[in-house]
């Protein structure tokens, strides 16, 4: 569940750091590694619905390439992968838990929507190589 469930206004730094606890600093390698190993790094807050909470739009120029979503101890990341990255994707050698969420991921008409929740850095070098897809596709 979002940590910022029918919260007005976007969430600032201080109360992002509370709701993600020791996840937090996991939050700030990713969009570092993001922005200094790819060009990621535009962020943008977005509530979509006070009942939704608040997500993090990591883009690189105009195009999203990952959503960020705070949780208590925890965040998630959401890719939306076409057809043709979804292929390059499950070329990759992953961690069974990604390869399984993408077999389980829900279609929409703009892609798949393959969802992870993030507790622990071990979790990046799998992030970064869906980032690479995405990029390139």
């Amino acid at each position: 569940m979002n940590a910022f469930i029918n919260k007005p206004e976007q969430p600032n730094e201080q109360e992002l750091a509370v709701a993600l606890g020791p996840a937090k600093p996991v939050w700030d390698q990713l969009l570092a590694e993001l922005d200094r190993e790819f060009g990621v790094n535009i962020h943008e807050w977005n509530c979509y619905s006070v009942k939704a909470g608040w997500s993090l739009r990591v883009k690189r120029k105009a195009r999203t390439i990952v959503w960020l979503g705070p949780r208590a101890n925890a965040f998630t990341v959401a890719f939306i992968l076409g057809d043709k990255a979804m292929q390059a994707a499950r070329q990759l050698t992953l961690p069974q838990r990604v390869a399984k969420a993408m077999n389980e991921a829900p279609k929409y008409a703009e892609g798949t929507g393959v969802r992870l929740t993030v507790k622990s850095s071990r979790d990046l070098p799998a992030l970064k190589k869906l980032a690479v897809v995405k990029l390139a596709n």
